[in-house]
C-alpha cells in the first residue's frame, strides 16, 4: 500500500526551501490554489500563466467529474440523503481495572461526527467497538462484500511513534467508517446506525469467552444434528456458520466433510453447479493478480517522481552555492553574466522540484484507488468464503441425513429378524427418525441461507462491476489530465529559461 506520509517526506536540505532567488516575470496563474502571495521566502510560488491542461491539475474526479474533498460526502439509506463521516480529536484514557498496580494500560478515544441533510451528532469510539462493530456486520449481512476494517497492528505501535501511529489509525478509521455508510446495504444497517449515534458503550452483541463456547457448543451440537426431545431447537442457528470453539462438535464434523469432498473420489451430495459464478471467481482472481501488478508499477512511479523532485530540489541548491560564489568572486562582466545564467538554472529546477513533488501528490490521490481496490477484492474473497461456509454446512447436513438414513435401514433389517421385533432397537429407529426430522429442518434452513448468500454475492458483484468502471474512469481521467498539465507546466519553465539562455548568446556573439 502506498504510505503518503511516508512518500511525501521530503528530504532536501532546509536551505533549499528558504531560497531566495530572484524571478523578474509578473506571470500569474489563473486557477486560485495557484494564487499564492508572494514573498522572499517563497521566491517559487511565481509560476507561468497555465497552458491547456494546467487549469486541471490540482483537481481529483469523481465519476460524474465533480471534484472530490478531503470532507467526503457519502450516500446512506435513501438516495436523498448525504451523509458526512469525519474522525478527529484523538483522547488518550486510562483502561479501568480491578488492578492494584497504579497506571495501567491506556488506549485512544476517537471522535466520529456524522452530518446528514437532517442532523448532526457525535459518539466517542475505541478501536475495540470498531472490531465489535466489524465482527457484527460479518455476522449479519453474509454473503455482502463488506469493507475490510483497519488491521490491529502492536507491531506498527511499538515501532512507529505514538502521535503517528494515533494519526495513522484516525485516518484508516475514517476511510473504513465512510465506505461503511457508502454501501447500499449496509449504510442503512441498525448496526452502523447504533455505532454512529448510541451514546456510551457500543450495545451490540459480543462473542462470549473461549471456555463458555467449548462448553456451549458440546452442548449445540446434538440439537444441530441429532436433535434432542428434551432442549428446544433453534434450525436458523444451525445455518449460521460454526463458530471456533463455540460449536466445537458440530466443527469436527464439518472438517470430517470438508477432508471428505477434498480427498475422496466420490461426489459430494451437494457441490457448487453455478458455473457462471464458478467462472467469475477465476476472473476476479486473475484481476486481482493483474491489479497488485499495477499497483506495484504505480508505487514505483511515485518514487521516481519523488526522487525527481528531490533531485532537482537539490540541483538547484548547488547552483544557488555555485551563483553565490560565482558572483562574490567576479572580476569581469562575463562572470556576471555567468553566474546571471546559473541563477536563473537554479531558480527553474527549484520550481521543477516544486511542480514534481505536487504531481506526486495529485498522483497518489488518483493512483491509490488500485491500492483501494486490492482491499475490495479481500473483501470479496471474504464474500466468497461466506458462500463456502455455507455450501459446507449444507454438505454436512445432507451427509448427516444420509448417514442417519442408513442406520435406520440397518436396525429395521436386524430388527426384523428378530421375532416379534427388538424394543430396544425399535426406540432407537424411534429416535433417529425423529432425529431425522430434525435435520431435514435444519438442512431446509440451511439452504434457505445458502440461497440468500448466493443472491448477495450476485448482487454484490454487479454493483462492485459497475463501481469499478466509474472509479477506473475517473482514476485514469485524472491522472492523465494531471500528468499532462504539470508536463505542461514544466516544459514553461523550462523554456523560458531556453528563451533567456539564447538572449545571452546573442549578446555574447
Amino acid at each position: 500500500m502506498m504510505n503518503q506520509d511516508h512518500i511525501l517526506r521530503v528530504s532536501q536540505d532546509d536551505e533549499m526551501e528558504s531560497l531566495v532567488l530572484h524571478d523578474d516575470g509578473n506571470n500569474s496563474s489563473g486557477n486560485p490554489l495557484q494564487q499564492q502571495p508572494k514573498s522572499p521566502e517563497s521566491p517559487f510560488n511565481s509560476f507561468l500563466d497555465p497552458p491547456s491542461y494546467a487549469e486541471a491539475i490540482f483537481t481529483s474526479f469523481d465519476s460524474n467529474g465533480h471534484d472530490q474533498t478531503l470532507e467526503q460526502t457519502t450516500r446512506s439509506g435513501s438516495e436523498s440523503e448525504c451523509m458526512q463521516i469525519s474522525v478527529s480529536d484523538p483522547q488518550e484514557e486510562q483502561e479501568l481495572t480491578n488492578s492494584l498496580v497504579p497506571g495501567g494500560s491506556s488506549y485512544h478515544t476517537y471522535l466520529i461526527t456524522t452530518r446528514t441533510d437532517k442532523s448532526e451528532f457525535g459518539v466517542r469510539r475505541r478501536f475495540r467497538e470498531v472490531v465489535t462493530l466489524s465482527e457484527r456486520l460479518s455476522e449479519a449481512y453474509r454473503g455482502y462484500v463488506i469493507p475490510v476494517r483497519p488491521e490491529k497492528s502492536s507491531v506498527e505501535r511499538k515501532v512507529m511513534q505514538k502521535e503517528e501511529f494515533v494519526e495513522q489509525r484516525r485516518v484508516a478509521l475514517e476511510k473504513y467508517l465512510r465506505k461503511l455508510a457508502s454501501h447500499p446495504v449496509i449504510g442503512k444497517s441498525e448496526e452502523l446506525r447504533l455505532f454512529l449515534e448510541g451514546q456510551g458503550k457500543l450495545q451490540l452483541v459480543r462473542s462470549t469467552d473461549v471456555a463458555s463456547r467449548m462448553l456451549d457448543g458440546a452442548v449445540r451440537l446434538p440439537r444441530q444434528l441429532f436433535g434432542s426431545e428434551s432442549v428446544a431447537v433453534d434450525l436458523n442457528d444451525v445455518a449460521q456458520p460454526a463458530r471456533s470453539g463455540r460449536d466445537l462438535l458440530r466443527i469436527f464434523k464439518e472438517l470430517k466433510q470438508s477432508v471428505t469432498n477434498d480427498w475422496t473420489a466420490a461426489k459430494p451430495l451437494v457441490v457448487e453447479e453455478d458455473k457462471e459464478f464458478m467462472e467469475k471467481k477465476d476472473k476476479l482472481m486473475e484481476f486481482e493478480q493483474q491489479l497488485s501488478n499495477v499497483s506495484q508499477q504505480a508505487e514505483s512511479l511515485v518514487k521516481y517522481q519523488q526522487d525527481m523532485g528531490e533531485t532537482m530540489g537539490e540541483l538547484g541548491l548547488a547552483f544557488v552555492k555555485l551563483t553565490k560564489f560565482e558572483t562574490e568572486e567576479a572580476e569581469f562582466e562575463s562572470q556576471r553574466v555567468r553566474a546571471a545564467d546559473m541563477k536563473n538554472v537554479a531558480t527553474a529546477a527549484v520550481k521543477s522540484s516544486r511542480l514534481y513533488r505536487e504531481l506526486n501528490t495529485q498522483t497518489i490521490k488518483h493512483l491509490d484507488k488500485l491500492h483501494e481496490y486490492l482491499g475490495t477484492m479481500l473483501a470479496i474473497n471474504n464474500a466468497f468464503s461466506d458462500r463456502s461456509s455455507a455450501l459446507l454446512t449444507v454438505q454436512t447436513l445432507s451427509s448427516e441425513l444420509a448417514s442417519l438414513h442408513s442406520r435406520i435401514e440397518k436396525l429395521e433389517v436386524a430388527s426384523s429378524r428378530i421375532f416379534g421385533g427388538d424394543k430396544s432397537r425399535m426406540r432407537k429407529i424411534e429416535e433417529l427418525k425423529e432425529a431425522v426430522k430434525v435435520t431435514e429442518n435444519a438442512k431446509i434452513c440451511a439452504d434457505r441461507e445458502y440461497e440468500r448468500i448466493k443472491e448477495n454475492n450476485r448482487s454484490e458483484l454487479e454493483r462492485i462491476d459497475q463501481e469499478r468502471q466509474s472509479d477506473f474512469q475517473s482514476m485514469l481521467r485524472g491522472f492523465v489530465v494531471n500528468q499532462a498539465g504539470y508536463a505542461e507546466k514544466m516544459a514553461a519553465v523550462w523554456e523560458k529559461l531556453a528563451e533567456e539562455s539564447a538572449t545571452y548568446s546573442r549578446d555574447s556573439s
